[in-house]
Order: C-alpha cells, then sequence, then structure tokens
C-alpha cells in the first residue's frame, strides 16, 4: 500500500477491543517510566517528540503555538488523556499519547532512538488500560500504511486490526 511519491497517503483505520478483554501490565523497559501529563511544562517536549518523528514520515505536526491551541481549545482534549513516557533520570520525555475522549488515539510516538526497545508497546498498553478503566468498548487511531516508524507492526503486535482502509482520491 505504497502511495507514488507525492501522492496523499493510504490511511488506516485501526482499533483494539477493549471490552472484557483481559490487558498484559506494561512492561517499562528499564530507565523509563510513565509519568503524567502537565499541561503546563510538558506541551514544548511533546511538540517536539512529534516533530521529529514526523520529520522522516508517518505524518505531520504544525508550529508550536497553533499546535497547542488547537489541541488545549478542542472539545475532545481532556489532559488526563495525554500520557508521557520519561527516562528515570532525567525525567527527559522519550514517548507521548495524545488521545481524545471519542476513544481517539489522535497521535502516538516514541524517541526515535528508543524505538525497538518495549516502549512504544508499554505506553500503549498504559493507553490500553486507561481506556479501558473508563469503560470505553474499544479504541481506534490512524496511521499512514506506510509509515517508516514500525508503528504499524506495533498496533497489530498488540492486537489493533484494520477496520478501515482509507485510500488517497483518485
Amino acid at each position: 500500500m505504497q502511495p507514488l511519491p507525492g501522492a496523499a497517503p493510504v490511511v488506516l483505520r485501526m482499533r483494539k477491543h477493549l471490552a472484557g478483554v483481559h490487558l498484559p501490565r506494561p512492561d517499562w523497559p528499564p530507565g523509563t517510566r510513565p509519568a503524567p501529563f502537565n499541561p503546563l511544562a510538558h506541551p514544548p517536549a511533546a511538540h517536539r517528540l512529534l516533530a521529529q518523528a514526523y520529520e522522516v514520515g508517518g505524518g505531520s505536526v504544525a508550529g508550536f503555538a497553533g499546535w497547542w491551541k488547537s489541541v488545549r481549545t478542542d472539545n475532545e482534549y481532556d489532559p488526563t488523556l495525554c500520557f508521557v513516557a520519561v527516562a528515570q533520570d532525567s525525567g527527559r520525555m522519550l514517548g507521548f499519547a495524545q488521545c481524545w475522549t471519542s476513544d481517539w488515539i489522535k497521535d502516538f510516538v516514541i524517541s526515535p532512538d528508543f524505538r525497538r526497545r518495549g516502549l512504544g508497546r508499554a505506553l500503549l498498553l498504559h493507553v490500553f488500560h486507561a481506556f479501558q478503566r473508563r469503560g470505553a468498548r474499544e479504541v481506534a487511531l490512524g496511521v499512514h500504511a506506510d509509515n517508516p516508524s514500525g508503528a504499524v507492526r506495533l498496533y497489530r503486535s498488540l492486537g489493533m486490526e484494520v477496520a478501515e482502509v482509507r485510500l488517497p482520491p483518485a
């Protein structure tokens, strides 16, 4: 499902059923831990992480001021649905998940230097547990089919299924 150069990407809508499902506990890699999202301190680091990850493909993000305004003024924004993974020693943000009240994972990003170490798996399981505690029957997200980060593989490994394929306009 690779788009032609310059063409709009193929987008997969993936979902994970949560109702009545036993989820494994997150296994945080050594030196990492979850941290509560602080809307006064974390947004710049979250934006930098999104911008860094999206530089190599898989999405895009507006400049910080526009991005943060659009996030915090969106009707679906709830700071308790933003999730952060940090380095234990420095507190540096290594992963970020921004979710909406509609049981939608809006953005999910892991620092490129911490990919394929289990951090994405731990953070995504953390998100799944949070939505399950809220009573969500399922959680969903959108991802470019050609995302170079390994995101689609991660999502599938945690039981997410493709619910819809959105092809670029003809």
